[in-house]
């Protein structure tokens, strides 16, 4: 076995599959691994029980044996407006959300598994050893940006969220543990990419509930994507206006940080914003009749007006299922709150008669968060 032509050659296989970017990392217990205790003990996780798991500490006790842990990354920067970019609605407009960018098109956990498969595959047929592989895409006990920091991919922002020099921050990382022993990346004595965030604060500014409690520390409980997908109960008041039009995650911090300016575009069509039209087929052409439905600023009164079947059904190979039906309503509920419509306007009448109807839900979340967008807007 040549151990180094044997790591250069899963970075080129892995390109060749579809990845952007990949690196290997031996599974040790990185120092930031280790923090995630005093965050959860400082309450940041909020209802993230899942994050308290031991074995996120260490990658060897997810996978007994593990010695290597390959990371990939995958880049979903589609060529659309940033959330910054959106023009201001007038009051005489159909009131918009916006979805974080991510959840535009199929499910990423698909996607990537897709190509971690195949990845796993190919090292199957490459070594002739026994071995075992298992593969993760924000699906386990894996802190896959820690592990991708130290495969050379990025250093950890002061979004928290990795970030490539070249990349930016809009992509996704997935990850195979395995019990072959292949040399890392980085050498010995060579260093991890160097924090390239300077004195720049824009993601620590920008954010609209300040949820960075410092730079490199947020607290999730103040984050527009927990509020917004985690929570399940109704969204705390102190937020609501916070939160604006967003009805599934944020993408502020990632918007305004200068290494997304010039990162490159992708045109991968699983990451296209998904097109709901009016006939019977699923399409996701952007160009929008005046009847389709768009995940791109999709129309609240369609978000809030979903029933939980039509919610099954049109995301079921979405990530937008995370927030449940429930969730999504409360959260079109929360934006048309705050989308300042005019009394006397058909839009106007349209959303209250919406919302009253919501007030009434059995849904007591649902019910909460129509009579708060109701005592907005009227």
């Amino acid at each position: 076995m040549n151990y180094v032509s044997d790591t250069q050659w899963i970075v080129e296989r892995a390109k060749s599959i579809g990845f952007d970017r990949c690196g290997v990392v031996r599974a040790e217990k990185f120092p930031e691994l280790a923090q995630t205790s005093e965050w959860l003990a400082r309450g940041y996780g909020g209802e993230m029980k899942y994050l308290a798991d031991p074995r996120r500490s260490d990658p060897q006790s997810v996978l007994p044996g593990g010695r290597s842990v390959i990371v990939c990354l995958l880049n979903y920067n589609t060529a659309h407006p940033l959330s910054t970019e959106t023009k201001p609605q007038n009051d005489q407009e159909e009131p918009r959300g916006w979805i974080s960018r991510y959840a535009w098109g199929r499910d990423y956990h698909d996607v990537l598994r897709d190509r971690l498969d195949q990845l796993v595959d190919s090292l199957r047929e490459h070594f002739t050893g026994p071995f075992e592989a298992r593969s993760y895409t924000d699906t386990g006990p894996v802190q896959e940006r820690v592990l991708a920091k130290h495969a050379g991919l990025g250093w950890l922002g002061k979004n928290t969220l990795l970030l490539n020099e070249t990349l930016g921050s809009f992509f996704f990382l997935g990850v195979i543990l395995t019990t072959l022993e292949l040399p890392p990346s980085l050498a010995a004595n060579e260093l991890p990419p160097p924090d390239l965030c300077g004195n720049c604060r824009q993601c620590l500014d920008a954010c609209p509930t300040q949820a960075f409690v410092e730079p490199y520390v947020m607290d999730a409980r103040r984050c527009i994507s927990y509020l917004t997908i985690e929570l399940r109960q109704g969204i705390p008041e102190e937020f609501r206006e916070s939160i604006g039009g967003h009805v599934f995650g944020c993408d502020i911090c990632q918007d305004v940080c200068p290494w997304n300016r010039r990162a490159p575009i992708v045109a991968l069509e699983e990451f296209r914003p998904r097109v709901f039209p009016s006939q019977d087929e699923e399409q996701t052409d952007v160009s929008l009749s005046s009847e389709d439905e768009s995940l791109l600023q999709p129309r609240l009164e369609w978000l809030a007006g979903m029933s939980e079947a039509e919610f099954r059904e049109m995301f079921r190979d979405s990530p937008i299922k995370r927030t449940k039906w429930r969730g999504l309503v409360r959260n079109a509920c929360n934006a048309l709150g705050n989308s300042k419509l005019r009394r006397g306007t058909k839009v106007h009448a349209r959303a209250s008669v919406l919302l009253e109807r919501l007030a009434a839900s059995a849904e007591p979340v649902i019910a909460e968060s129509a009579r708060w967008a109701l005592s907005r807007i009227q």
